[in-house]
């Protein structure tokens, strides 16, 4: 009975020492140097980061290298949307900058494209961007572009602001554009009409941000002068920096007898271009040139004849003062079977041949002149036997 009683008593008490965590703890510190440890409490799916150090996995680089300090680091549950993740890792190359800036330094007035300058100390004052403009370098002149110059006339628009003035503006002596709304008198030669429309968008501070557009009403500026065998000869206006040969010479009206074209310019050699061949009728005209039209050299209109024991017999051009003996060579000289006699047949009156003889050797020694031929006449070298 009392045996019974104690065991009884025994489980109660080591009942009740479990229950208040006792036992637990007499047991956790008796085999604390082989007890495993106790697993991490749970926290929220979002704030869990497992941290693995020591056992660092090798990254390779760009360059092929390791990188031997890497730590991986591994998020259970980030509480960013996966889209503007990805764009935070996402490496930015070089050329997408390159392409927003650009997109974001670019100023767009009309159908171009003008970049700012890219100083970062005082912004571009209007002189400057004329001075600039105009000593930009030229040396392919273009038949793509018009870089105005004095007496043309300027058609200045502002579509977001119309008006009732005339938009009609004369380019004065030295370049100068008067524009009212744009304050001092602006330096326009040698800028093309967007340079300008930038231009006038930059001075123009009673407007927002105002629209501006230029065009060419009269050209005048770039002139030509051709003379010859042209039925409208005298200047011809330019509308281009450089134009074509035959465009110049269709508005000139080129008669049908014209054959070449001499274009003279300063500080180069003239150039000679035959109308017959397209290609260099192309030959590009610029401002300045001197355009001269010939026809082809006139023909030899008087002739005398020549045969016998001769090089080159035939019908031979004729002119005044012209000898027997130059007659001679003219045709080749005489061959291996000609004798001395010479029979010079001029036409007489009434259509009657007139015959003389003369001795090509006493010629040539100078006993006897060397006679002057007459148009018409007819040399007979003779034979040797």
């Amino acid at each position: 009975m009392t045996m019974k009683f104690l065991t009884i008593a025994a489980f109660t008490l080591i009942a009740s020492l479990t229950t208040s965590g006792q036992v637990k703890s007499v047991a956790a510190a008796n085999n604390h140097t082989s007890a495993k440890p106790s697993a991490p409490s749970q926290r929220p799916a979002n704030a869990t980061r497992v941290r693995i150090v020591g056992q660092e996995p090798k990254v390779a680089t760009a360059n092929g290298n390791v990188a031997s300090n890497a730590t991986l680091q591994v998020h259970a549950k980030p509480d960013f949307n996966s889209r503007s993740e990805s764009a935070r890792l996402r490496p930015t190359s070089t050329t997408e900058k390159a392409a927003r800036t650009a997109s974001r330094d670019r100023l767009r007035i009309g159908h171009t494209v003008l970049k700012p300058a890219t100083s970062t100390n005082t912004a571009p004052s209007p002189s400057n961007s004329v001075a600039s403009a105009s000593a930009a370098p030229t040396e392919t002149v273009s038949s793509q572009i018009y870089r105005v110059g004095v007496r043309d006339v300027l058609d200045i628009q502002l579509p977001d602001n119309p008006g009732r003035n005339s938009t009609l503006f004369t380019v004065l002596e030295g370049g100068v554009l008067e524009y009212p709304l744009a304050g001092n008198p602006i330096v326009v030669a040698g800028l093309t009409t967007p340079e300008i429309a930038a231009l006038l968008r930059q001075r123009l501070k009673v407007f927002d941000n105002p629209t501006v557009v230029v065009n060419v009403r009269d050209y005048a500026s770039h002139v030509v002068t051709i003379t010859g065998f042209v039925a409208a000869p005298g200047t011809k206006i330019l509308r281009r920096e450089a134009m074509p040969l035959y465009a110049i010479l269709a508005e000139a009206l080129v008669l049908p007898e014209a054959a070449n074209a001499t274009i003279t310019r300063q500080g180069r050699t003239p150039v000679v271009v035959d109308l017959k061949n397209a290609n260099l009728s192309a030959t590009m005209v610029v401002s300045g040139d001197a355009i001269k039209v010939s026809g082809r050299p006139a023909g030899p209109t008087e002739f005398f004849f020549i045969g016998g024991e001769i090089s080159s017999p035939g019908q031979k051009p004729y002119h005044a003062g012209l000898t027997l003996t130059q007659a001679i060579l003219a045709s080749g000289g005489t061959n291996t079977n000609a004798g001395s006699n010479i029979r010079v047949s001029r036409q007489g009156a009434g259509g009657l041949l007139a015959t003389k003889e003369y001795n090509l050797r006493k010629i040539q020694t100078g006993k006897i002149p060397d006679p002057i031929l007459q148009k018409g006449d007819r040399i007979e070298v003779t034979n040797i036997n």
